[in-house]
């Protein structure tokens, strides 16, 4: 959905059209926070599978899992929606070409906050999961080494 409505936005945003430009512009938020948030979830389960092996029964996981990778992008869009709808538009980089209108966040303060912090969250996450699930397949590994050795032994 995320790549749909990026292709489509310059297009629909030379119909000059301000609820539609705001609804897209809303959509396109939407599903390139959930785009991450899912990669997020990603990571988690990845944690999960290869740290946190035995006794990880979560009850309902993919229930959780679907709330959180959909709600929680849903809840950041309403913040912004209800702070003031107007920080979504057309932002016109050209005036001479009508296809370089897209529709997306026009205030600095609310992309840096709602897209760039939210990635950087993530990113942050994602590195200490990566990092952690590398510390288990290195201690693992040095396990078995020594396992080996005492049975060569």
């Amino acid at each position: 959905m995320l790549n749909m409505v990026f292709l489509t936005n310059s297009w629909l945003s030379s119909f000059d059209q301000p609820g539609l430009c705001i609804t897209v512009a809303v959509l396109l938020h939407y599903f390139l926070l959930a785009a991450f948030t899912w990669m997020c979830l990603e990571s988690v389960h990845f944690y999960l599978a290869l740290v946190k092996v035995f006794n990880v029964y979560v009850p309902k996981y993919i229930l959780k899992c679907c709330i959180a990778g959909w709600g929680i992008p849903a809840i950041v869009i309403t913040i912004v929606l209800i702070i003031n709808k107007d920080f979504y538009g057309n932002g016109s980089h050209s005036e001479g070409n009508p296809f370089s209108n897209f529709c997306w966040i026009q205030e600095n303060v609310v992309f840096y906050i709602s897209v760039v912090a939210y990635v950087f969250v993530i990113f942050l996450t994602n590195t200490a999961m990566f990092i952690t699930v590398l510390l288990q397949i290195h201690s693992v590994k040095s396990r078995t080494q020594k396992r080996s050795r005492i049975w060569k032994r």
